[in-house]
């Protein structure tokens, strides 16, 4: 679903899937090609992630040679191989490396470590706390200037890199990468090294090349069918057409439309998304340019990625995953108009809603699954009740949950704001129980125009018997607001009162982050 999702948000883009070497990777690999991904990532057991704790380090993962040359064999024997790109990195240095993966399946590579180094990493695996000393892994403008590295510096790398590829693909007999990959038959062991621990290590598995049919390929041939001339998005491209005609995002004509949408239907409205982002740029389009409204149920991953100036309704029900990465766009559903039941107690959509979404507004008439907003770091989410492990790491944004939640909500929250009615304490995460407060006149008054946007939106019975007593029903209400990001929110303001420039704000909130 997500490689689906990711191809349809970008359809010239060619979507990777990294898989870590182990063993039984291959049938891994096999899968996704299976699910049509682009690329196969092996990436070894040794890569420099400077943000990995250090037992990830050393425990997690094997040799990327073992890896890929499962994947290759693997690839060949179920003829899939001629369908994917495979990759391979894990601290590859040299042009021997590069060799040795390209004779084991390999027809891409890739560098990380070396190149940083190149560019002045000393690899002090502070990479996640914004203090690398020689400004390559930082936001500090203070550390960023102490930058050295210069593009110069990895092209003349990648040049030698290059020359010596060239120099043992001719010893070999090739005239090119494609023409070795898979060649592991080239290989051999080193008898020079005489180690016990490698007696009785037997390497033969590893250059095993299986026995192909005919005119059977060991690289990548042909393109993986993503099935994009199917969607349903294809007719929404068309009943948009005016408004992505348009010179300029203020010259957009409006445009009005209603769909019928089933639930073979995934992934509706994204490829719309994408045409509107590639005409217009990230700002998008003034919001309800293009307004959408569909009748059905519809399929995983209604809304995904929907930008700014677009606006999906659906009457009926929805699957896991709608609002995916929401980046400004509107998404509201609420049940058919002649449904029997009370929305309130039914669920209206699946689990993991609004994961990732960066902007944006949905608007929820019903319960959600689990996962409610994991990851949400800007948008705003209202949801008449939601399932276990809700606003988990949420980063930012607003969700209001006008019900009940399941337990483990807030777990990992480090920023944003929820608020739920009737909190159950006893579901809160620990973690996160510090963060619970009363409101302030602010929220009081935010959480009043959104709940009013939301009667209004979805029709919801729940809002308006809120609304009818606000003075009561807000009292009703909790704040769950993290602890640093309040502070971060805090120094952010008064850094914007006093009147400094962006980059001083930028280090004041810094400051407040590390200080908590």
């Amino acid at each position: 679903q997500l490689i689906h999702d990711l191809k349809n948000a970008n359809p010239q883009a060619r979507i990777h899937v990294k898989l870590v070497s182990e063993v039984g990777v291959g049938t891994v690999a096999a899968g996704v090609s299976k699910a049509h991904a682009d690329v196969v990532l092996i990436s070894g057991h040794d890569g420099g992630t400077g943000a990995s704790p250090l037992t990830s380090l050393k425990h997690a993962g094997g040799p990327w040679e073992l890896g890929l040359a499962e994947t290759q064999q693997t690839l060949l024997l179920n003829g899939l191989r001629d369908r994917i790109v495979v990759q391979t990195d894990g601290q590859l240095k040299t042009g021997r490396d590069v060799v040795i993966a390209a004779l084991l399946g390999a027809e891409e590579f890739g560098f990380a470590t070396a190149p940083l180094v190149v560019s002045g990493c000393v690899m002090m695996r502070v990479c996640h706390l914004d203090t690398c000393p020689v400004g390559i892994a930082t936001q500090n403008p203070t550390l960023r200037d102490r930058f050295s590295g210069k593009a110069e510096y990895v092209v003349n790398f990648f040049r030698f890199i290059a020359e010596e590829v060239r120099e043992l693909l001719a010893e070999l007999g090739f005239r090119s990468i494609e023409e070795a990959v898979g060649h592991a038959e080239a290989l051999d062991v080193t008898r020079a090294v005489n180690h016990w621990k490698a007696q009785g290590l037997d390497l033969a598995p590893l250059f095993h090349v299986p026995e192909l049919p005919e005119g059977a390929v060991r690289h990548q041939l042909i393109a993986q069918d993503h099935g994009l001339e199917k969607a349903l998005d294809n007719e929404l491209i068309k009943l948009a057409a005016d408004a992505l005609a348009a010179d300029s995002a203020t010259d957009a004509q409006p445009v009005r439309a209603q769909v019928k949408v089933r639930n073979i239907n995934r992934t509706v409205g994204t490829m719309l998304g994408h045409e509107v982002t590639k005409k217009f740029g990230g700002a998008g389009l003034p919001d309800d340019t293009i307004d959408i409204t569909f009748t059905g149920s519809a399929g995983q991953s209604f809304g995904a990625f929907l930008p700014r100036g677009v606006t999906l309704r659906l009457e009926g029900d929805a699957n896991d995953y709608v609002g995916k990465g929401l980046s400004g766009g509107r998404v509201i559903v609420r049940p058919d108009r002649g449904a029997d039941h009370l929305a309130e107690y039914s669920t209206i959509a699946g689990n993991t809603i609004a994961y990732g979404a960066t902007g944006g507004e949905l608007f929820l008439r019903g319960r959600t699954g689990e996962r409610f907003c994991v990851r949400n770091s800007g948008a705003t989410v209202v949801s008449e009740g939601v399932g276990d492990h809700g606003c988990e790491y949420m980063t930012g944004g607003h969700a209001v949950v006008l019900g009940e939640t399941g337990r483990n909500f807030a777990a990992g929250m480090s920023g944003g704001v929820a608020y739920v009615i009737d909190l159950d304490r006893d579901n809160v995460n620990v973690g996160n129980l510090d963060a619970i407060e009363a409101l302030s006149d602010d929220d009081r008054k935010w959480l009043h125009d959104v709940v009013r946007r939301h009667a209004e939106e979805t029709g919801s019975t729940v809002a308006e018997k809120l609304l009818a007593d606000w003075d009561a029903s807000v009292e009703r209400f909790s704040k769950i607001i993290p602890s640093t990001y309040k502070a971060v929110l805090a120094a952010k303001d008064a850094a914007e009162r006093a009147g400094l420039s962006e980059t001083e704000i930028t280090e004041k909130m810094m400051e407040a982050a590390t200080n908590g």
